[in-house]
């Protein structure tokens, strides 16, 4: 039967699951902070037959800039070693489907990551998963102002929490297992890394 090997490595973990047929078959998650180029490949050996697997799916971003260059130059190499089929996916739309399986009370919320420049990336949501809107790069404080009550979840809600603690603020990590809970609609992005911001360096005028 066909297997999925998924690839997370847009935050400060870094993650990778078997997926076969809606179901995890062996899954690794460490949160490493910076340490994707070191660790992505021996955890993705350490899976059954050294992860092989017909697809691969790669988180493209929002996200560390680094870990998402590290993740998609994995799954390309591995792909064509492989003879693999290779997409993407988004980490805001893995840890909303994570948190509605979570919490079945939660109709609506917002993902909120760490941005950069003390920005955040953010994102609405609500059931069932679908189309969604873009998401944006926001100072915390315009964050706040488009929360509109709802729960904020991710690893950048401590911004938020620095300006209004009594939010209903959730930390979570992308976890490369969740995949199971993404509709195939939000799985098939094109390889390449969704920054979220221009570039910091930008090429001199000639």
């Amino acid at each position: 039967m066909p297997l999925t090997l998924v690839i997370e490595t847009a935050a400060s973990a870094c993650s990778v699951a078997l997926i076969r047929d809606g179901a995890v078959i062996a899954e690794r998650h460490e949160v490493v902070g910076r340490g994707h180029a070191e660790r992505l490949i021996p955890m993705i050996a350490e899976l059954p037959n050294g992860g092989r697997a017909n697809r691969i799916l790669v988180d493209c971003g929002p996200g560390s800039f680094t870990g998402i260059r590290v993740g998609i130059a994995a799954a390309r190499g591995l792909a064509l070693g492989w003879g693999a089929e290779v997409a993407g996916f988004s980490a805001l739309p893995l840890i909303a489907a994570a948190a509605f399986a979570r919490d079945a009370a939660l109709a609506e919320l917002a993902v909120v990551l760490e941005g950069g420049h003390g920005e955040v990336f953010m994102q609405g949501f609500s059931r069932p998963l679908g189309d969604v809107a873009p998401f944006a790069s926001l100072k915390p404080e315009a964050a706040l102002a488009a929360l509109a009550g709802r729960a904020a979840i991710g690893n950048g809600v401590r911004h938020l929490a620095a300006l209004d603690p009594a939010l209903d603020l959730r930390e979570a990590l992308p976890r490369a297992a969740d995949a199971v809970l993404l509709p195939s609609a939000l799985t098939g992005l094109a390889p390449r890394p969704i920054y979220g911001r221009a570039p910091d360096a930008k090429p001199l005028a000639t």
